[in-house]
């Protein structure tokens, strides 16, 4: 007896052995799905260690792709039957992008009647790549005299004398204003002056207010 149960030692270790060392992600579940053991390639694909993947809910971990493979396998593991059962999953790898594969579980026991565990093994079948950086936002664009009509305003001047100080009309500075209005989307000149100082058309913290020497 004694003889017998140093050799389930043996063998146990060695099967432990083979599992953490075999590169196919691979995990030992209960009846419920919760993780009880899973190999180091099965933690690496969520960006951990196989420790703390111990507790966790292996189909919060990879999520099925159709609700109705889970709802027959927990039914099949309900009457005890032991066929292999494989459910369509995706997942976030570690470096952010959008796995996807397949879940293939094995119930597995001591003996028939007793509660199986489940063997589940992960195919990994392609990857979406993740989201990228955002996008630079567009540089402003202004004109010379939009940018100098700004200026002025920003400073208090009215309509009449920015308009003779750039040598135009009223009714050309109106009519930058209004672009410029409608560009930006601002409510009053107010709020028009505030945005070209937020987007570095005019110079922070200088008086008398001026352009910035280049476009942001």
């Amino acid at each position: 007896m004694e003889a017998e149960r140093a050799d389930a030692v043996v063998w146990r270790n060695r099967a432990l052995t083979l599992f953490d060392r075999v590169s196919v992600p691979v995990a030992v579940c209960d009846v419920h799905g919760e993780v009880v053991l899973a190999n180091p390639a099965m933690a690496a694909e969520c960006g951990t260690t196989p420790g703390r993947l111990r507790g966790r809910q292996v189909l919060e971990l990879f999520r099925p792709q159709e609700a109705t493979q889970v709802e027959r396998i927990a039914e099949a593991l309900r009457l005890r039957h032991r066929s292999r059962y494989q459910v369509s999953v995706c997942w976030r790898a570690p470096g952010g992008a959008e796995r996807y594969g397949e879940l293939t579980a094995d119930p597995v026991s001591d003996s028939v009647g007793a509660t199986p565990a489940l063997l589940v093994m992960l195919r990994l079948l392609g990857e979406r790549p993740g989201p990228g950086p955002e996008p630079a936002p567009e540089p402003v664009r202004t004109t010379e005299v939009e940018r100098r009509v700004l200026a002025l305003l920003a400073g208090g001047a009215t309509t009449a004398r920015a308009a003779r100080e750039l040598g135009l009309s009223q009714d050309g500075v109106t009519y930058h204003l209004r672009r410029l209005t409608a560009r930006w989307g601002a409510a009053n000149r107010t709020e028009l002056i505030a945005r070209a100082y937020v987007l570095g058309v005019l110079t922070p913290g200088v008086w008398p207010p001026r352009p910035s020497p280049a476009e942001g």
